[in-house]
């Protein structure tokens, strides 16, 4: 992806076994245009609020994150809390997936604001068809809405 262009999908994954697995997915679905991967949530967070390495990137947020919860250096739920609590992230749509199929992780997510929570299929066909299903309803069916509020 070209450095500085706007970014449609933000996916945080430390796995790089999984992280390639979700880009073969959207190549599939020719969704990989306008995707940035970061492999820790700190990185997540510096580029969602234009800090560190991120700091001179395009002032824009991206339609979707796909967002894992167990990463190095900061949790996907913290960053999760930390979107929500910002006006400028609030609103965009977080799908957590993750290999965590436990029910506090569920709820927690729930709780903080993500907006789908997918345990992440073994199969690999499996988990082709489902990351795929997602960009396409994230990316081409979804509507969103502005920082602000305002339709998109």
């Amino acid at each position: 992806m070209e450095k500085g262009a706007a970014v449609d999908i933000l996916l945080v994954e430390d796995n790089p076994t999984d992280a390639e697995l979700v880009m073969r997915a959207l190549k599939a679905h020719d969704l990989t245009d306008s995707v940035e991967q970061v492999k820790d949530g700190e990185a997540a967070l510096d580029f969602l609020f234009r800090r560190g390495d991120y700091a001179a990137r395009i002032n824009s947020v991206p339609r979707v994150v796909f967002l894992d919860l167990r990463l190095p250096k900061v949790d996907g739920l913290e960053v999760l809390k930390q979107m929500r609590a910002d006006e400028h992230t609030r609103l965009i749509p977080v799908v957590v997936m993750t290999s965590s199929g436990e029910e506090r992780d569920i709820v927690a997510s729930y709780q903080l604001g993500a907006n789908s929570f997918i345990s992440k299929p073994v199969a690999f066909e499996e988990f082709v068809k489902t990351v795929g299903d997602l960009g396409s309803y994230w990316m081409q069916v979804n509507k969103v809405a502005s920082a602000g509020g305002a339709a998109g």
